[in-house]
């Protein structure tokens, strides 16, 4: 009885300690939590790392560039990597040109590098379009609801009912001799074509989050005391939706870097460029189109932009998953 009495108390003379020190513990906001998780994640960090370095070959591609990508070096075509001693056209490797050159002699390492301007362009600014139409959308359609919901969703549904691909091929093939295809090598036109169909799933992800939220006491709280209806929008339920806003963003931005790979295969992205002012001289998917016609002779040619696009949707992937675990409110402690 002693002995069970000492161990009762001794419990509980500890228990006001321990609680004492989480409450002298720092207050940690939402997003401060979401961070700390997100740096807990491994991969999500690899990807975020992954990501910044091809954004910055994008900026510095003047500079890392070891060659200007359009120079054509007379005599070494199909040249293989510099580590080759030999290659199918009896070609050896050299370090000038480290991942070798294509048909026209044209530095592949350079050509490459360039190629991220069009990928991390092409993967942001039609996501932040997506982004600007769907959120809007969808924060209209689910906080009036009636027939404003209806309307909004039923154009949503025709616009999902349109097979994605088929309407880029459409439309990259219909206006790529127009002023409008010319502008920015073709890019603008392929913008706009991303943007018009790839709002719809952030239309319906905004649309039901704003259901659910509208309900929510703060909502009615803010309503009991005369808010507008702007602000309750734009300051209570939109900032407590970008939890997975900023989880779909991360995932479109592959998915728009993919389809301009695809196209550029295809022969329907990017423009090309001869003038060594163009900001925008080659892409990725080009290059795979060019690099098909050469596996034989050049594999690198292939291989190269494979890879990196490869690299890249791989980090945005693990990037959106750590994102979406991190922002998860069932996950915080």
């Amino acid at each position: 009885m002693t002995t069970s009495a000492t161990t009762q108390v001794g419990k509980a003379a500890v228990a006001p300690s321990e609680m004492t020190k989480a409450l002298a513990r720092p207050s940690r906001s939402f997003w401060q939590d979401a961070w700390l998780r997100l740096l807990h994640n491994k991969a999500a960090v690899a990807g975020a790392i992954v990501i910044l370095f091809f954004m910055l070959v994008a900026v510095f591609a003047p500079v890392l560039a070891p060659h200007n990508p359009l120079e054509l070096n007379s005599g070494k075509g199909f040249l293989p990597p510099m580590w080759v001693e030999q290659s199918a056209t009896g070609k050896a490797g050299t370090p000038e040109f480290i991942l070798g050159t294509d048909n026209l002699g044209r530095d592949v390492l350079s050509r490459l590098i360039y190629g991220a301007r069009v990928s991390m362009v092409v993967g942001f600014i039609p996501t932040l379009i997506i982004i600007v139409v769907g959120v809007s959308l969808g924060l209209v359609a689910g906080y009036w609801g009636g027939s404003t919901d209806n309307i909004l969703m039923r154009i949503t549904d025709v616009v999902y009912a349109f097979p994605d691909l088929l309407f880029f091929i459409i439309v990259m093939t219909a206006l790529r001799a127009t002023a409008i295809g010319q502008f920015l090598n073709g890019l603008f036109l392929l913008f706009v074509a991303l943007a018009l169909v790839n709002w719809v799933g952030v239309a319906r992800l905004v649309r039901g989050q704003v259901l659910a939220l509208k309900e929510r006491d703060f909502v009615l709280a803010s309503r009991a005391v005369g808010s507008t209806h702007m602000r309750i929008m734009f300051r209570h339920i939109l900032p407590n939706s970008m939890g997975v806003i900023i989880v779909a963003m991360a995932f479109l931005i592959p998915g728009a870097i993919i389809t301009e790979a695809i196209l550029g295969y295809l022969g329907l992205g990017l423009r090309p460029s001869t003038d060594p002012a163009d900001i925008f001289i080659t892409s990725w998917g080009s290059m795979l189109l060019e690099g098909q016609s050469a596996i034989n002779n050049q594999p690198w040619l292939l291989l190269a932009p494979a890879i990196a696009v490869a690299l890249v949707v791989l980090s945005f992937n693990f990037l959106g998953d750590g994102l979406r675990d991190a922002l998860d409110p069932r996950l915080r402690e």
